[in-house]
């Protein structure tokens, strides 16, 4: 008869099972972060005033080996004749946030593709398990 001792501890035969799940989730949660950057730019699209001062600067995620990292995109925005607006300078115009609706629109629309086949994947996989686990 076989001891525990002659089956080997690693890897388990049904974690290795659960790895396409966890890959999946993980891209899942990745594009989450995304959509989450994203979605703060496209609701302080038209913000002239931060607590900080000025106007909002554009949030930017980036993938980098420890995840996704959020910086801040420091290039100037938009400046509006508008002497009558409360943030107008001295010269009566308004800066606006570096929002580009148009491309964050875009960047969203890729954002949930991506994270809608992390979803199918996720989907396949419990089902390609589920399969596994009645034989």
């Amino acid at each position: 008869m076989a001891s525990a001792a002659q089956f080997p501890q690693f890897p388990r035969p049904v974690r290795a099972l659960l790895g396409p799940l966890a890959t999946a989730a993980e891209g899942m949660g990745r594009q989450q972060q995304f959509i989450e950057v994203i979605s703060a730019n496209l609701a302080n699209a038209e913000v002239t005033r931060t607590p900080e001062g000025g106007p909002y600067r554009r949030q930017v995620a980036v993938e980098g080996e420890n995840g996704i990292e959020v910086m801040e995109d420091r290039r100037p925005g938009r400046t509006v004749y508008d002497p009558g607006h409360p943030d107008a300078n001295a010269d009566g115009y308004v800066e606006y946030p570096n929002v580009d609706v148009t491309n964050e629109l875009v960047d969203l629309m890729i954002a949930r593709r991506v994270h809608e086949a992390n979803a199918t994947v996720f989907q396949a996989a419990k089902a390609m398990l589920k399969s596994a686990l009645e034989i």
